[in-house]
């Protein structure tokens, strides 16, 4: 979630996100006048189609949240599913064979177990898929198998293992609320980093990691989630505004490190999104970056400080 954008930004060590190509068509080259007028905001992103798949995202999280509680996990076994798909197939184009079927079935039950099993479930199911996945790789042969077998317990982690964090925030009873705070915490980095970085953007964070990203844009994303934490953590939770206050500050650091960790992996495979599968924000995992990393730090924070009543 590259929110924190400046406008015009340019990688200096190799294409950027806003220029996939290397074409440098950003800040009135002739790469714009190609451009659809009024299809893609100032960061390259085409603001219509990123809305409309937003829109649609935030429907069907609260739909299944209030509806069918348990039906949310649903809609995280497809993200995350997709996610696993999208990192095994980047990581096919270096040679690299990560085992598809344990992985998903290991992500499975990390996702859905913890609902009614807590913690315990979760460790063990982890523990389990570790097993599989060496055992699995190892009946391939000897050549390579450090590699293959580093690189699966690498996405048995991320994204798999901390989103087994979702059911235990899920699973009390004010869980939808606690899934939304966690959420649009989320959200409101992206969006006040957005926003803020079109308009004011000028130092950048780390040119060379993620080139769009600035202080200032930085400075809205805090602000955002700040006061959004506070907000909703009070009103949703009834807690206290500084503890939502609290959850938001950790929410955007994490929020932001996630990004950029993201940015990291994309640039060392060399691609600009990890798939397409959604028009004006990339693929699965160009959405979850953010959201796996708020995920635990969010659930550890309002265990702690607002618990169940």
């Amino acid at each position: 979630m590259d929110g924190t954008a400046a406008a015009g930004d340019r990688n200096p060590a190799g294409p950027s996100d806003a220029d996939p190509a290397g074409t440098g068509a950003q800040g009135g080259t002739p790469g714009d006048a190609a451009r659809p007028p009024g299809r893609t905001g100032r960061t390259g992103r085409n603001l219509p189609a990123a809305v409309g798949v937003g829109v649609a995202l935030g429907a069907a999280v609260i739909g299944s949240l209030y509806f069918v509680k348990v039906a949310f996990l649903v809609v995280v076994l497809l993200a995350v599913g997709v996610g696993i798909h999208e990192i095994v197939k980047a990581f096919g184009g270096f040679g690299i064979r990560v085992p598809l079927p344990p992985l998903l079935a290991g992500m499975a039950a990390m996702v859905v177990g913890p609902y009614w099993g807590g913690t315990s479930f979760l460790v063990g199911a982890f523990g389990v898929t570790v097993m599989v996945l060496l055992t699995w790789r190892m009946f391939q042969g000897a050549e390579g198998f450090v590699r293959d077998a580093t690189a699966a317990m690498f996405v048995a982690v991320y994204p798999a293992l901390l989103a087994g964090f979702v059911p235990l925030l899920l699973a009390p009873e004010d869980g939808p609320d606690r899934v939304i705070v966690f959420i649009a915490v989320t959200v409101c980095s992206d969006v006040g980093g957005y926003f803020a970085g079109i308009f004011f953007g000028k130092h950048r964070m780390s040119p060379l990691i993620s080139p769009k990203k600035t202080w200032e844009g930085f400075a809205g994303s805090t602000l955002a989630c700040v006061v959004g934490g506070a907000l909703l953590v009070h009103f949703l939770l009834q807690g206290e505004y500084w503890e939502g206050a609290v959850v938001g500050l950790a929410g955007v650091v994490c929020a932001t490190l996630g990004d950029l960790v993201e940015s990291v992996i994309k640039r060392d495979i060399g691609i600009k999104d990890m798939g397409t599968l959604l028009p004006g924000h990339g693929g699965a995992m160009d959405r979850l970056d953010s959201l796996l990393f708020t995920l635990v730090p969010v659930w550890l924070l309002l265990t702690l400080l607002v618990p169940v009543a």
